[in-house]
């Protein structure tokens, strides 16, 4: 099967009558709720369950090794290479699977809040509720646009199709498969929505830089003087609850893009995780939660149809998908001005980090390409409890080209425009996972304040003598003892120990980089 023969069978789906073109948000609500896909809530918003797998599956995705994009592609562990036959065979079933379907869901809209710059894509549902999901996460036409749309790259997912390893060449039942040259996603064997947001984000990461756009797993907000701030950082790690503050407009909650004009949201919603969500930890959070909200494995009482936030039994990662709009302090459309402040988040489950610090050009860089945080329960099957781990640009498995294409391009930025980065600890403080605590949001707030409001830009510091971070030695509203890892910590030595076995890891995880970047080893790794 060639291109124009995947292309042809795909517009015979779409134009049978069951198809169901972009239904309003009331119309895929009343369509789950009557194909028994989800339930209401006491605040109107649509739970549903995705069964056992409750976060991404990075080991069943692939990405087809096709002629066009084999000598740009970082093959390995994230990216998989798969062949054309094998996609093209799982193609066909997948469509003649949807062929027999009673109804099926379209979602016509675009990635890319910039109008110069944004892909129009569409999305092909099994089932109502994710039609609904990704009428919430993904930019929604004008009924103008949505009249001359062409959609350039398609997802298809089907989570009720279990591929059959040894017939159809994955790894397990669930695949989630790009195909650059066919324009095409295939999500199948899996409920688990994110797979459908994520894979677009992957494919924007391949597509952005070939335009000189620099594409970012992070969030961004803006101030009253039009002053942008970015938060990078790994799931669970802080970025929609930190960049949702009242006194800064929202540009978008976790992708966007850098053009030399400034920065895009990639998307047009928000999928925040909700586990111990409160009004008052979160009031823009837990009050975007309403009519027309996707709800992903929240305990709901029988009764009440109350969400109770704080139950973990299905898992960690519960999940709630809104569009931007249902939060009042945004920018829109989701477009800024160049970033003045860079923040990376990590959850550090050693506890030895410094909860704040300025960083140089090159910590900046190193810390970038170290991606290190504490992967958190629930984001990815199998993670029970955090596990430290480094992920390229705070994004490694959504990451189609070689890390060091996104790092050079940050680093220009950097340069350009006079950025101060900081590095930011979201995780425990006095010991480690299971011994200390979890960082206070509250403080953290207050150093994030701080920092995006140029408070700590001129601030005297003290440098940390294991990683060589600058510590600022005050930040208002914090206690100064809170900012000095080492104080927190009842065992000094216990806590050096961790310090310089986390320092090693670093060291060790950096050594694939020593080729291609030998000086921002030298200057922005651990000193000790």
């Amino acid at each position: 099967m060639n291109t124009v023969d995947v292309t042809n069978k795909l517009a015979a789906l779409l134009q049978q009558p069951n198809t169901l073109h972009n239904l309003s948000v009331p119309q895929l609500v009343e369509k789950a709720l009557e194909r028994k896909e989800g339930i209401l809530t006491s605040t109107g918003a649509l739970r549903a369950t995705t069964g056992k797998y409750t976060g991404r599956s990075p080991k069943d995705k692939f990405i087809v090794e096709e002629s066009s994009v084999k000598d740009k592609i970082d093959w390995g562990a994230v990216n998989q290479p798969i062949s054309e036959e094998v996609f093209d065979k799982l193609y066909n079933k997948v469509i003649d699977y949807l062929m027999s379907k009673d109804e099926i869901f379209v979602f016509k809209g675009f990635a890319g809040a910039d109008k110069r710059y944004r892909m129009p894509i569409q999305v092909v549902n099994e089932f109502a509720w994710h039609n609904l999901f990704a009428h919430q996460l993904f930019i929604r036409p004008t009924e103008e646009e949505l009249q001359t749309h062409e959609a350039e790259f398609t997802v298809i997912s089907v989570p009720n199709f279990k591929a059959d390893p040894a017939v159809d060449g994955t790894k397990s039942e669930t695949f989630i498969i790009i195909s650059f040259e066919r324009r095409t996603v295939l999500i199948g064997g899996t409920e688990y929505a994110g797979e459908m947001k994520k894979s677009i984000f992957s494919v924007m990461n391949y597509m952005l830089p070939e335009q000189g756009i620099l594409p970012m797993h992070c969030s961004a907000n803006v101030g009253q003087e039009g002053d942008v701030a970015l938060f990078f950082g790994l799931s669970g790690t802080g970025k929609t609850t930190l960049s949702a503050d009242p006194n800064r407009r929202l540009i978008g909650d976790d992708e966007h893009g850098w053009s030399n004009s400034g920065v895009f949201n990639i998307e047009g919603g928000c999928y925040a995780k909700c586990i111990n969500l409160s009004r008052e930890k979160e009031p823009q959070i837990f009050d975007a939660i309403r009519f027309g909200s996707v709800l992903e494995n929240v305990i709901v009482d029988e009764q009440t149809r109350i969400a109770d936030y704080d139950d973990a039994t299905l898992t960690e990662n519960t999940r709630a998908a809104y569009p931007i709009q249902a939060m009042d302090n945004i920018v829109d459309p989701s477009i800024a001005g160049h970033p003045s402040t860079i923040i990376f988040l990590t959850a550090d489950a050693f506890g030895v980090l410094p909860p704040i610090s300025k960083l140089t050009k090159e910590q900046a860089m190193y810390h970038f390409l170290s991606g290190y945080t504490s992967k958190l329960a629930g984001t990815e099957r199998g993670i029970t409890s955090p596990q430290a781990t480094f992920s390229t640009c705070f994004g490694s498995p959504f990451l189609p080209l070689p890390a060091t294409r996104y790092a050079e391009m940050l680093g220009k930025k950097i340069d350009e425009h006079n950025v101060q980065v900081f590095l930011v600890n979201t995780g425990w403080t006095g010991g480690e996972y299971g011994v200390g605590s979890r960082i206070k949001l509250q403080y953290t707030r207050a150093m994030v304040q701080a920092a995006v409001e140029g408070e700590l830009n001129n601030v005297e510091t003290v440098k940390d003598p294991i990683f060589g971070l600058e510590i600022p030695l005050h930040v208002p509203g914090v206690p100064d003892e809170v900012l000095q890892p080492k104080n927190t910590w009842a065992d000094k030595d216990l806590y050096e120990a961790k310090a310089k076995e986390l320092a090693a890891k670093f060291r060790a995880n950096f050594k694939k980089f020593a080729n291609v970047a030998p000086e921002i080893e030298k200057l922005g790794g651990p000193i000790a």
